[in-house]
């Protein structure tokens, strides 16, 4: 078995851990107040109605989630492979939202922060860690990443609801 934790700091594990909360919570932040807002972006984009409230109760869970998998992560020993997780999640996310304001020919809530946070952040991570675990576990990392992201958008896609 691969010590997944070995050729790194502790430190520099942990501080890269929590750069993801960190920046989700940046991303939210703009999602929520940049532009028209995510909710009526998407109504108008998409005619989804996830109202403002529920879009803040959904991006908190997410929150959570990222938050126990750092904590989870560390406890069990998968650190890295949960980096390349968090890594592959923020770089699909923020291309989606670039894509889709191209698309869109405008700006759309969470660009800024996608351009400029999440898709380096992603990019330098999944570059980081190729290599620092097996090929086996970074793609099913990567695969868990953009599994992740097709979980989110078929959410969003039903207005948040998950029922």
């Amino acid at each position: 078995m691969v010590n997944m934790d070995s050729d790194l700091p502790d430190l520099t594990i942990s501080i890269w851990s929590w750069l993801f909360p960190a920046t989700y919570l940046i991303h939210i932040a703009e999602e929520y107040w940049g532009g028209e807002g995510y909710s009526a972006y998407l109504l108008r984009l998409r005619g989804v109605h996830l109202s403002p409230t529920r879009f803040l109760v959904v991006q908190s869970l997410g929150v959570v989630l990222m938050v126990a998998g750092v904590i989870l992560a560390r406890r069990f020993g998968f650190r890295q492979m949960m980096l390349v997780i968090f890594g592959a999640i923020v770089l699909v996310n923020g291309l989606t939202h670039t894509v889709t304001s191209v698309r869109h020919g405008g700006y759309g809530p969470g660009l800024v922060s996608s351009l400029v946070i999440w898709i380096p952040l992603g990019l330098i991570t999944l570059f980081r860690f190729k290599g620092r675990i097996s090929e086996r576990r970074y793609w099913t990392s990567v695969a868990i990443g953009v599994g992740v992201n097709g979980i989110i958008a078929v959410l969003t896609l039903r207005g948040g609801r998950i029922v």
